[in-house]
């Protein structure tokens, strides 16, 4: 038997909505024009080059942060992306995650030093968390649309939003793990509150910031598809094509460049957080 009553929250929903794209559409038009700009540019420095080059840099960076193996699999795994034709696709797609990773970052970090700072931030914070990793991500993309418009931003919006709630709870778990009597030192040889953060908290909860930041990245990158929907270029595109016509061909050819582009990511990121647990060791 039906209910003889409904909340209309998605009426709510529309007209706040509504009210946002007519009040503020300025500010979503400024919005957007800086997230065009910088995936615009970040793509062109990714596309731009020949390939060959792009691929060596990776490499490079891959040999620096875990060793040679690395490397050498770093240049496997691209020339695997060229020899599929899908490279262009994996730099459009790795642009759109790499400004979504780097937005989410700069956001979450603070917001996890304040978490770790007060107990009554954290008690705020956390159940907004919650919320934004059990929302189903696809639903993040309406609101996007309406108030960016079909493209590469509404994407990278709900990459943001999807995204960030691993890199506050880890920077928040880091700074509170580290070693009470060491902060109370840093406090006994009179620093201030800002010196300890910096000297002391940030750099022996780096392991666990930087596994949140991997974790970030990864989020970002299950995105990728989400964001081919709302007419974002890259795998994701290719992979809504490919479900569209029902090739598998093609699906397969975009799915292992994903998953090509997220191991090298998250093997340097990783490597990032191992190397600096043996610096903060030291610097304890």
């Amino acid at each position: 038997m039906e209910p003889n009553f409904r909340i209309p929250l998605g009426d709510w929903v529309e007209v706040g909505l509504d009210w946002l794209t007519t009040t503020l559409d300025g500010v979503f038009a400024f919005i957007r024009a800086i997230f065009v700009g910088a995936y615009d540019s970040l793509d062109w420095l990714l596309t731009a080059p020949p390939y060959w080059l792009v691929i060596l840099v990776f490499a490079a960076i891959a040999w620096w942060a875990s060793g040679w193996k690395l490397g050498i699999g770093t240049l496997a795994g691209f020339a695997v992306i060229v020899g599929v034709n899908q490279w262009e696709n994996a730099m459009h797609s790795l642009a759109l995650v790499a400004i979504g990773t780097i937005v989410a970052v700069v956001i979450s970090l603070p917001l996890g030093i304040w978490a770790a700072a007060s107990d009554r931030a954290s008690s705020i914070i956390r159940p907004v968390l919650d919320f934004m990793q059990t929302m189903p991500a696809m639903v993040y993309l309406i609101p996007a649309l309406v108030m960016f418009r079909v493209g590469v931003v509404p994407g990278i919006i709900a990459t943001i939003i999807f995204a960030m709630a691993p890199g506050v709870r880890f920077t928040e778990l880091g700074i509170r793990g580290v070693d009470k009597e060491v902060v109370e030192a840093g406090h006994a040889f009179g620093s201030s509150p800002g010196r300890i953060l910096r000297q002391i908290q940030l750099p022996l909860a780096r392991p666990t910031i930087m596994a949140g930041i991997n974790q970030v990245i990864m989020l970002a990158l299950s995105m990728v598809v989400i964001a081919g929907m709302v007419g974002a270029p890259g795998l994701g595109s290719e992979i809504v094509q490919a479900l569209s016509r029902i090739d598998a061909g093609q699906g397969f050819e975009a799915g292992i460049a994903v998953v090509i582009v997220a191991i090298f990511l998250d093997r340097v990121t990783a490597s990032f957080g191992t190397n600096s647990t043996g610096k903060a060791g030291k610097h304890a």
